[in-house]
């Protein structure tokens, strides 16, 4: 019996154990900001072998091990599902080789737009997209400026909501402001866009948006006074970029002088870069969230790779994230 227990003693409880080990690995089409990210962070990426079938089943192999280490999968659920279901193998694949802890970095989460059931028959795709990954054995979510904060109730695991805000404040501070007037697309956005009013001391306006069809902006009312201003409306989705191109058309009718536009994740789908190119806006200033799929001299794009960096190195040193945050008291 007490040959029992002084074997037992030398049995290291899991919780005691001192992840030090850092790996990091990139899903296909979030290759080119996860290699940023790797070089912010001063550590390379991982091996890791995505190949598909030709009937277009995907294969993950993680070529190197990630026993017991912090595992960060740097994967963006944009466009087809693919995406997604890439990044539940990669999950899945951590796990199985005994990863520690792993945590899914998702700079833009998909599906996050149905976060709710507005009309009869509908799924709630956000959280659908949740369970999944908890299933898949994730144990923790990293992202960015959620459609939704509320989406973060959606998971029963930590969710680090990073805020495009420390990316966005610091570059507008830069600039002449003092003839600004910061304003929402839509309703939803007043919170987002009151922020940075708020933070630089500038007025606020709203565009009140009809929708009939998915995509499809009916009519727009400006409410507020936007005469002989610089308008910079602040969005998290450029999707095909009518919202926010029949909002500039309302806004230069209301007097603005000229509008600009800030969206954290550039999705433009669509005929997306037609509608910016031949728009009224002076400028789009997006991050890398997602990569882009064309060109256009009016997108400019600020990288988000530092942020994540940072994010990771808090995660697994154990400090806080809410450092990273802009104070705006």
């Amino acid at each position: 019996m007490a040959d029992q227990i002084n074997r037992c003693t030398f049995v290291q409880p899991i919780t005691t154990i001192k992840m030090t080990d850092v790996k990091l690995f990139s899903a296909t089409q979030s290759r080119k900001l996860a290699e940023l990210i790797a070089d912010y962070y001063g550590y390379p990426l991982g091996d890791i072998t995505l190949n598909s079938f030709s009937d277009g089943e995907m294969q993950v192999v993680i070529n190197e091990s990630v026993r017991g280490s912090y595992t960060f999968l740097i994967a963006s659920t944009f466009g087809a599902a693919d995406n997604l279901m890439e990044l539940l193998l990669m999950i899945d694949s951590a796990k199985r080789a005994s990863s520690g802890y792993i945590t899914a970095v998702i700079p833009y989460f998909g599906y996050a737009r149905q976060d709710r059931k507005d009309k009869a028959r509908v799924p709630i795709s956000a959280k659908l997209v949740a369970n999944l990954l908890q299933a898949s054995g994730v144990n923790r979510v990293m992202t960015l400026d959620l459609h939704a904060e509320q989406l973060q109730g959606f998971f029963d695991i930590p969710v680090d909501h990073l805020k495009s805000e420390a990316i966005f404040i610091p570059y507008l501070s830069e600039q002449d402001l003092s003839n600004v007037t910061f304003a929402s697309p839509d309703v939803g956005g007043v919170k987002r866009a009151r922020s940075y009013a708020k933070y630089f001391g500038r007025d606020l306006v709203i565009c009140d948006k009809e929708r009939r069809v998915a995509n499809q902006v009916a009519e727009i009312t400006v409410i507020g006074d936007v005469t002989g201003k610089d308008v910079i409306m602040i969005d998290d989705i450029i999707d095909t970029a009518g919202t926010l191109c029949k909002a500039t058309d309302a806004l230069l009718e209301k007097g603005a002088r000229s509008v600009k536009a800030i969206c954290t994740h550039a999705v433009l789908s669509g005929k997306a870069y037609d509608n910016v190119n031949n728009s009224n806006l002076l400028e789009v200033i997006v991050t890398d969230t997602l990569p882009l799929r064309g060109q256009s001299n009016k997108i400019k794009v600020l990288s988000c790779a530092k942020l994540f960096a940072r994010a990771i190195r808090n995660t697994h040193e154990f400090r806080s994230i809410a450092a990273l945050f802009v104070d705006k008291s």
